[in-house]
């Protein structure tokens, strides 16, 4: 190679003596795993409120018990009961770029379901987020990870439901998802479907499926009244345990 063609090949970096680029695998790659979308679709808000009306207990009951998350997610910032259509984030692991960005795509009344990929070392939340959703009218959140500032996000009043509190806070860099399926306690939750939490546990009510649920919870709520009723009077009979050790061939002696 000529002294002329050297120099021009430094100059421009891709000589023998550039230095080695970027690798490919470093970069972000649009697409998935790192993508938004703006628009989903949600129940009807009356479908949304009706089945917020009842326990959690009562609506994992109705879907066979199949569609609860792990109890390791509870509300670390009081009691206060949460229900509402999901909008789902899935962050890379310490990093809640799409959090910040779900502020600017939920509406008022919705839940922000997160999906930290398992990670249990960075926070992914904290009291600035808390009182920013608090102003849009988020209705709360469910983080399948860690949250911090704990004594903030306690002044806010919103619900946040998460596996527990850590001082190390997250970086703001990014990959991520939002409002694509996510993996949260357990549960695929899909934007849109609708959140009941409560003390007792965080069930997920598909969207196509909740006005099917909300009809069924209000038929049977009548029932039940009537049979709480009666069992607080001491009006009951356990003979159905009877049958069933009878159906499993259970030797009684």
């Amino acid at each position: 190679m000529s002294k002329q063609a050297v120099q021009s090949s430094e100059a421009t970096g891709d000589g023998p003596t550039a230095a080695p680029r970027k690798p490919r695998s470093a970069e972000m790659t649009p697409g998935p795993g790192f993508r938004v979308r703006l628009a989903i679709e949600r129940p009807d808000p009356a479908v949304v409120d009706g089945l917020g009306s009842f326990e959690s207990c009562d609506v994992s009951d109705l879907l066979n018990r199949m569609y609860t998350m792990d109890h390791g997610l509870r509300n670390v910032v009081g009691g206060a009961p949460l229900s509402g259509p999901a909008v789902t984030v899935k962050v890379f692991p310490g990093d809640n770029l799409m959090i910040h960005k779900a502020l600017d795509v939920a509406r008022p009344g919705d839940v922000v379901v997160v999906d930290t990929s398992g990670s249990d070392r960075n926070a992914v939340f904290g009291d600035m987020v808390a009182y920013k959703a608090v102003q849009r009218g988020i209705a709360g959140f469910v983080i399948d990870g860690l949250i911090r500032d704990l004594d903030g996000v306690r002044e806010t009043g919103l619900p946040v439901y998460a596996r527990g509190v850590t001082s190390f806070g997250p970086l703001h860099r990014g990959p991520g998802e939002l409002n694509y399926a996510v993996s949260c306690g357990g549960i695929v939750v899909n934007p849109g479907d609708v959140i009941v939490a409560d003390s007792s546990g965080i069930v997920v009510v598909a969207r196509d499926f909740a006005p099917k649920a909300l009809e069924s919870l209000q038929d049977h709520r009548l029932r039940m009244e009537e049979y709480v009723a009666a069992v607080r009077r001491g009006e009951f009979s356990n003979t159905w345990v009877d049958e069933e050790l009878k159906r499993g061939g259970c030797l009684v002696r």
